[in-house]
């Protein structure tokens, strides 16, 4: 293994030689460009948990297509992507599957991988779980400084956390922070508060070698026949393993760094982590973290992440038959692609003749624009009113509930969920509607609280409002 992890700083920003000059400069902007191992590279050794003996090899991936590990011991060498919705087990370490393939204690590869801003590799492993090594992402880190890491021309824009997230699980308790680059804040101690240790490093190339990447994993003496008898740590020993017992710390070298045993933390947290699949730019605030708590959180900021996602992936309408015409791009009252009435129906579970949105044309955050084309067709003219038809006011509070309710829906957690209108406050309406106007309706979610949501909505005909009022609905999942 040699003496130690080499400062691997200039990964982030060594480039071949050769490489244009645009991406060059394109490595060390707020936008990076993706990374990969230049060459393939391997080390064998036994698995903490398994026991097992084990050749890992580090490999080469096109871009966007993530960290993934493979099974080559298993018929059809299946793979497993490193992502959170893959987290199958955490007790004692991280494990992934996907069907009947299973990997063990992902998280110090994953943390190397992070540490170095590599995003894409397969990882392959002829047993179910990779060789601890020393216990460190010390052996991984000279893995990837022997292999290389090459920029590949397709950005990895950083997630950049917009609103808090908490996670509460046990004696463990995590925040998340938005802020401009990653750091993490930790504080580590056992059930009786013994060799309680606090650290916090802001996470780059540089900090991850030197101040984190070596820090070993430990256990308690006490804890140690109770996770053999589990079937846990059957590789583990003092090479590659700290074990404390009482007063005394048992190992085979000195202490790597003072606080060594919340750095193993933060580095846990680290690999934990990168299984959203993106850099992050947050501030982790972290009491007696556990790998459970840790992929909660990457499950919580997986959410948030997708919600933007899910909001780009509106302008783009589902499939079609051939002979439908794409929605127009851009209108009088907006300036971005317009999702329609077809797109609109994948979402909304209202149909004919109580649809009352057509299309919408604006989608920012809490706020959405849509549009409702009135014309003579509408079946409530028959009788709103004979020779003197009139939008009736209450159709265009249903429209503003409607609208409302299609916002929260687009949100990736109310997927397949249906709105309920539940009340209606300071409602007005201020001008009559008529056939050939068009009806466009602004809301704002102004609250949300659980599966409770409060919205504005202000309708308008050629600028001008016509009614208004506020909502409130509840997101349920469908009968």
């Amino acid at each position: 293994m040699g003496t130690g992890c080499k400062d691997f700083s200039g990964l982030a920003k060594r480039t071949p030689p050769g490489l244009p000059r645009d991406l060059r400069a394109g490595l060390i902007g707020p936008v990076l460009n993706q990374q990969t191992l230049r060459d393939p590279v391997s080390f064998a050794g036994i698995g903490l948990h398994s026991g097992n003996r084990v050749k890992m090899t580090f490999l080469p991936a096109p871009p966007n297509s993530g960290i993934r590990f493979r099974r080559v011991d298993l018929d059809g060498k299946p793979e497993v992507e490193a992502t959170v919705e893959n987290v199958s087990d955490t007790q004692r370490s991280t494990s992934l599957s996907k069907g009947n393939v299973r990997i063990h204690t992902v998280e110090h590869v994953l943390a190397a991988f992070s540490g170095a801003r590599v995003d894409n590799a397969i990882v392959e492993l002829d047993a179910n779980e990779p060789p601890i090594a020393d216990g460190s992402s010390r052996q991984y880190c000279a893995m990837i400084e022997q292999a290389g890491v090459v920029a590949q021309p397709e950005k990895c824009e950083p997630f950049t956390l917009r609103e808090p997230v908490e996670v509460k699980i046990g004696e463990t308790t995590m925040n998340a922070f938005p802020h401009d680059r990653f750091k993490i804040t930790c504080t580590s101690s056992d059930n009786s508060g013994r060799y309680t240790q606090f650290y916090s490093v802001e996470i780059d190339p540089t900090t991850w070698a030197k101040e984190v990447a070596h820090a070993r994993t430990f256990c308690f003496f006490e804890e140690i026949e109770y996770l053999y008898k589990q079937g846990f740590i059957k590789g583990g020993s003092l090479e590659n393993a700290i074990i404390l017992r009482d007063d005394a710390v048992l190992t085979n070298e000195p202490l790597r760094y003072p606080e060594e045993f919340v750095r193993h933390k933060i580095l846990d947290i680290i690999g934990d982590l990168a299984l959203i699949g993106r850099p992050l730019n947050a501030h982790i605030i972290a009491a007696k973290p556990s790998h459970a708590a840790n992929c909660e959180m990457a499950r919580q900021i997986a959410i948030q992440m997708r919600k933007p996602l899910t909001a780009a992936q509106t302008f783009t309408p589902p499939p079609v038959p051939a002979t439908h015409t794409p929605a127009r791009r851009g209108t009088e009252t907006g300036t971005g692609p317009v999702m329609d009435v077809n797109w609109l129906m994948s979402i909304a579970p209202h149909r004919y003749p109580f649809l009352m949105i057509d299309k919408i044309i604006k989608l920012e955050g809490n706020r959405i624009v849509v549009l409702k084309n009135v014309t003579i067709n509408e079946p409530y003219f028959q009788g709103h009113f004979p020779g003197h038809p009139i939008m009736p006011g209450v159709l265009q509070l249903e429209a503003i509930a409607q609208a409302a309710g299609v916002l929260m829906l687009m949100q990736a957690e109310n997927s397949g969920k249906v709105a309920y209108f539940m009340s209606a406050d300071s409602v007005k309406w201020r001008k009559p509607v008529k056939p050939g106007d068009t009806l466009e309706i602004e809301i704002e979610l102004t609250k949300t609280r659980g599966k409770i949501a409060r919205a504005k909505g202000v309708c308008r005909v050629d600028g001008e409002v016509v009614s208004e009022g506020e909502v409130s609905f509840v997101v349920m999942d469908r009968a």
